[in-house]
């Protein structure tokens, strides 16, 4: 059983599906949002007041989710399987408000990113391990994002992808078969 670690919502049961996805731990989750606070604090950045999380590849949602109990104004989901998309649109309605998500069904390696990056502070990279080139989609993203915004990436311990030139990688942890990745801009 899954429930949101932190904020609001803490302790809050989300529904999931037992193929397709492989949910975020609650110790990722807790580990991550535990990084991004104490990188706020050090550098005065305001993560969550009028953002935006842009949770891709996002499964059951429970990421994104996270963001909302703990703050964020609004999370915009990228997840193209239907079966899913229906377990994700639950979630939501547990836990946002109807103007609090987006959600895309679309392969976002597939999709020139028309979407406003403005207020987006947080992007959580977490695709299927091994399969999508990673450094291709930080390419993508990295001459949209503004200074401030985090991106993080899941992925298996054993993809190593290419980190484009213009990101700086500001922590690394492992967990397990996991690395978390946390990048900014240079």
């Amino acid at each position: 059983m899954i429930k949101i670690t932190g904020g609001k919502f803490k302790r809050k049961k989300l529904e999931s599906i037992s193929k397709f996805v492989r949910p975020t731990s609650a110790i990722k989750r807790e580990a991550f949002f535990s990084i991004l606070e104490s990188y706020a604090l050090k550098k005065s950045i305001n993560f969550y007041e009028n953002k935006i999380f842009l949770d891709l590849f996002a499964g059951i949602g429970t990421m994104g989710l996270e963001g909302i109990s703990r703050g964020i104004d609004q999370v915009i989901f990228f997840e193209n399987n239907y079966e899913v998309i229906e377990v994700l649109e639950k979630n939501c309605k547990k836990i946002c408000r109807d103007d609090q998500y987006k959600i895309f069904n679309k392969d976002i390696l597939k999709l020139e990113f028309k979407i406003e990056f403005k207020h987006i502070s947080i992007i959580y990279i977490d695709p299927p391990y091994n399969k999508y080139d990673i450094g291709k989609l930080l390419e993508n993203l990295q001459d949209r994002v503004n200074k401030e915004t985090i991106i993080a990436v899941e992925s298996s311990i054993k993809d190593n992808f290419q980190k484009p030139e213009k990101l700086q990688l500001i922590k690394k942890n492992s967990y397990g078969k996991t690395n978390l990745y946390l990048f900014v801009l240079k």
